[in-house]
Order: C-alpha cells, then structure tokens, then sequence
C-alpha cells in the first residue's frame, strides 16, 4: 500500500517531503507534481528501482528515461554542455523543457540511450519538486506518469493512488499539474533541435514552432 503525502503547492512541509525521501532511498518509486504533469520518480543509483518504474510506465529500455536536477551546476555532472549548449539551457530553466544530451561517465549506462549515449535533463519550476530534490541531495530519475496503453499524463493524485498503490511507494498530493508535456529539445548535434513542442515556449530558446 503506497503512502499518501498531501503537501502544500507552494510551501510543502518539510517533515512529509523528508518520509518521501525516506521511502526513495529505501528504492520505492514515487509519483510526484512536477510543472508540466506529474511523474514517477526514483533514486538514481538504484537499479531495481529504475526497472520497477519502466513495469509501471510499461515502457522498455529504448524509452529515454529523464534526470530531474535541482538546477545547471548538478545538471553539468551528468551530461557535457558546451558554452553555446549552457546559453541555451539557461534560457530554459527551471522550467518545462527536457533537454537531450551527450551523457557523461557518471550516467548509468542504464539511463542514457543505447545507442547514442544521450540522456534527458530537466530542472523542473515547480517549489514540491525542488525542495524534494534539495532534501535528496542528487538527481532522480523520471519519466511522466501516463498509465500503460493510455496517452495523456495522469493527474489527479488520488486516481495515481488507487490505480497503482500496490506498485508505489508513496503518492506526493500538491493538487493538479499542468497536464501538457515538456518541450523536448535535442541539443547533443551540431544545431538545437525542437523534438516535442510542449508547455515550454520553443521561442525562448530561439526556435521554430515546428517540431522536426
């Protein structure tokens, strides 16, 4: 039986986030709010718990997973940002763009893609997630929470919980998320790449509408 934690959107209680962590260390998967839907989420270095979460997600290991970090300086640890890929990242964070990049070392080869060694980071604008991310002290991994065979991300946290409290370990409440997706943009070739076009303004960035 997963936990259920309500916090406060934008001041969450620091003892309930704390019991969140608690659960991610011990290798529970968590679904949180995030700016753009809400997500599942897990410990980094913890294999089983990755795997866990692509059961629930029922994706396989082509699906790019994404790394949730507290913002650019943790972000440079994982992937390697040149002066005109960090211009750009600057631009977009925090906020709701995933950016895909050439991964570092320090990636499990598990998180980047198989055959391109890329990973996909985000620093999220969302006071819940950032303050779960400071009491971790280290990125999670994440993928957005859209139940198997369906298309759109789930929102409302008590439905999260009743579909999947045998497979959770804690549901975070902080009321209903956006429901749009993230801008997803490719910045591991020579130019910027606009993949998804979602909740983040591709123009902030200096590109066109159109995905490619």
């Amino acid at each position: 039986m997963s936990q259920y934690f309500e916090v406060h959107p934008d001041n969450p209680q620091p003892r309930l986030l704390k019991q969140a962590v608690q659960i991610l260390h011990g290798g529970g998967v968590v679904a949180i709010p995030t700016d753009s839907s809400y997500a599942l989420v897990c410990h980094l270095d913890d294999k089983a718990a990755a795997e866990a979460l692509r059961r629930i997600r029922g994706v396989d290991d082509k699906h790019h997973l994404t790394l949730l970090c507290r913002d650019l300086s943790e972000l440079a640890s994982y992937a390697r940002v040149d002066n005109r890929q960090y211009r750009l990242l600057k631009l977009g964070t925090p906020g709701p763009f995933t950016f895909i990049l050439e991964a570092t070392k320090e990636v499990p080869r598990r998180l980047s893609h198989p055959s391109r060694r890329t990973i996909g980071l985000r620093v999220p604008d969302h006071a819940v997630t950032q303050a779960l991310l400071e009491q971790l002290g280290q990125p999670l991994i994440a993928t957005t929470l859209i139940a198997p065979g369906e298309s759109e991300p789930m929102n409302e946290p008590q439905e999260i919980r009743e579909r999947f409290q045998k497979l959770l370990g804690a549901v975070v409440d902080a009321g209903a998320c956006p429901m749009q997706p993230t801008t997803v943009v490719d910045l591991s070739g020579d130019t910027p790449a606009l993949v998804r076009a979602g909740r983040g303004d591709p123009s902030l960035l200096g590109l066109a509408l159109e995905a490619d």
